[in-house]
């Protein structure tokens, strides 16, 4: 995903649906490699980002004095903040191909991908970059050469969205954060594309503080995958979610509305977070298929283990219920 090719492979194959009605019978084999990639609901915070780019990307273009607005993706792990992103990503460069048709866009880049690392120095950050368009990288080559060749080929590429993640692991109150974040900076004035970063609980990170957290703040809005609520005013999120997922399973024992019922269980069991709700019912389903079920209950769902972070928010809240069910 962090290549251009892989990206590309990612983004035009075809993505994960059940069996329209009346389609014939799936086998067990296409099934499981079915449940195991699943699909990707249409959340509320993807449709925030997709729309919030979309926006950003016709006011940034024809901006050239300055570096164009931006993006940061915020919120808990497993809140779904990486495949917002790469949902994204995915629209942006399929609309990029209709309008100009395939043959238009031999040798154009429209969307890049790049994952900070651990402890990002200027130069791994940099490298990193030039990893994404095959960029060659000489061992000796200074921090300035890669970036200069960086900018140059996502120019000449036609770049026009840049996708940073991770970007919590950036601290500008080390040296290298601090030459890290620089880079970037240098990045967002030097390629005429829309930067978006997705990142851990960003706004409580070092991220933004200091002069540099100022800048970045002054230039980015923020949307947040929080985690979903079990009830929002007259709505349930959490079960909507629920029952979109349990819509896409192919069990053929399966009862429709299972899954919905169980939604305070699952919410407690998964706090909320869509991540770990994706695994429960896609394990859950996996199993199903193994063991011949075919279909998803309480006793199923209670035998997997989940997300060590989910599995330490429920833990201690079952055992609380335990202790006021056999209290006298």
């Amino acid at each position: 995903m962090t290549t251009w090719d892989g990206f590309q492979s990612f983004a035009t194959t075809p993505v994960a649906a059940p069996p329209p009605p009346g389609a014939s019978r799936r086998s067990l084999e296409e099934r499981l490699a079915y449940h195991s990639r699943f699909v990707t609901v249409r959340t509320p915070a993807i449709d925030a980002l997709a729309k919030n780019v979309r926006t950003l990307m016709i006011l940034g273009r024809h901006q050239a004095v300055t570096a164009r607005p931006s993006l940061i993706v915020t919120g808990p792990a497993g809140a779904g903040k990486t495949t917002a992103l790469l949902q994204v990503g995915r629209a942006c460069h399929l609309a990029h191909t209709r309008r100009h048709g395939a043959a238009a866009v031999a040798g154009q880049v429209p969307v890049a991908y790049v994952l900070v690392p651990p402890a990002a120095s200027a130069k791994t950050l940099a490298t990193e970059f030039a990893r994404y368009l095959g960029i060659p990288v000489a061992a000796g080559m200074p921090q300035a050469q890669i970036t200069g060749a960086v900018c140059h080929t996502y120019t000449s590429a036609g770049v026009q969205l840049v996708m940073i993640d991770e970007i919590h692991r950036l601290n500008p109150r080390t040296t290298t954060g601090a030459q890290s974040a620089d880079l970037i900076k240098d990045l967002t004035e030097r390629i005429g594309a829309t930067f978006v970063y997705a990142g851990i609980d960003v706004t409580t990170t070092p991220l933004f503080t200091g002069v540099r957290g100022a800048q970045l703040a002054g230039r980015a809005s923020l949307v947040d995958c929080a985690a979903f609520p079990a009830r929002l005013g007259d709505s349930e999120p959490f079960r909507d979610l629920v029952k979109a997922m349990e819509a896409a399973l192919d069990l053929r024992h399966h009862r429709p509305g299972t899954l919905p019922k169980l939604a305070p269980y699952l919410h407690e069991r998964t706090a909320g977070r869509i991540g770990s709700l994706a695994r429960l019912i896609r394990q859950a389903a996996i199993t199903a298929l193994v063991d011949g079920t075919e279909r998803i209950t309480m006793t199923t769902l209670e035998a997997i283990r989940l997300d060590h972070l989910a599995e330490q928010h429920y833990r201690p809240r079952a055992r609380l219920r335990s202790r006021r069910t056999s209290a006298p």
